[in-house]
């Protein structure tokens, strides 16, 4: 049964990647959005853009994971495609790992872009690799549960999609993107810690400044909380939707 679940997971990441994510409008929206809206922010407000790469990063991979993430299982159960996929033989919770697979290699893809762009600008010097790739491993695995949770929650495709923005735009302006948690007033540090993009940020920035692993592991555990609620909350609703 495990193997049979792995092997589905593998597969339906794979069809997911072939058929939805790697097409040049949805790779040019995950690198170009994120660059966009930081270089708007370095533009009003001039200082040491450097502080802004975790925040680019950790809107990269929040984009890249959860764009399609969000809309495709609804698509699929719209054209009945899903239900296909249940005939496999594969369990429900290993079929939903495998949609978020598709949209975590997608989302780590888009992002190493970026990451090298970054260290060709400021140098690799000083940056803590391990937490570095910990932190974003388990961001994309948040985001991408995220993004999952949305596409079970809502019966139409625009449904999904505005819920999705609801969600992640003001997330992008409370998660210490542009501004730190700490500056914030105290009602919105509050909300800001409710957040996944907070602790993506603040790991990033804690592997990127390359301080000790310790400074992350909070930030760390928190994101793999978010991926084991949301992922779990995801299969519980998407099988009430399927019964």
């Amino acid at each position: 049964m495990l193997a049979d679940d792995l092997r589905g997971m593998f597969y339906i990441g794979l069809k997911d990647l072939r058929a939805y994510y790697f097409k040049p409008p949805n790779i040019s929206w995950g690198i170009l959005f994120p660059f966009a809206f930081v270089l708007a922010f370095a533009i009003r407000n001039p200082g040491d853009v450097h502080d802004l790469v975790p925040g680019l990063l950790a809107l990269t991979v929040l984009f890249g994971t959860s764009s399609m993430e969000a809309i495709v299982i609804v698509f699929e159960r719209r054209i009945g495609s899903l239900e296909r996929l249940l005939l496999a033989p594969v369990r429900l919770p290993a079929l939903l790992a495998g949609k978020l697979l598709g949209g975590m290699v997608f989302g780590l893809t888009v992002t190493l872009a970026v990451l090298v762009i970054v260290l060709m600008v400021f140098g690799a010097g000083g940056i803590h690799w391990p937490l570095l790739v910990l932190a974003l491993l388990l961001s994309a695995s948040a985001f991408s549960a995220l993004g999952a949770f949305v596409s079970v929650a809502v019966k139409e495709v625009f449904e999904a999609q505005t819920l999705a923005n609801f969600i992640r735009f003001p997330m992008m302006f409370l998660g210490g993107v542009f501004v730190p948690v700490a500056s914030m007033p105290p009602a919105l540090q509050i909300v800001a810690r409710a957040l996944p993009l907070t602790y993506s940020v603040e790991a990033l920035r804690a592997a990127l400044v390359g301080s000790s692993p310790a400074n992350g592991v909070l930030d760390l555990a928190a994101l793999a909380a978010f991926t084991a609620v949301l992922f779990a909350l995801a299969v519980r609703v998407l099988a009430q939707r399927l019964d």
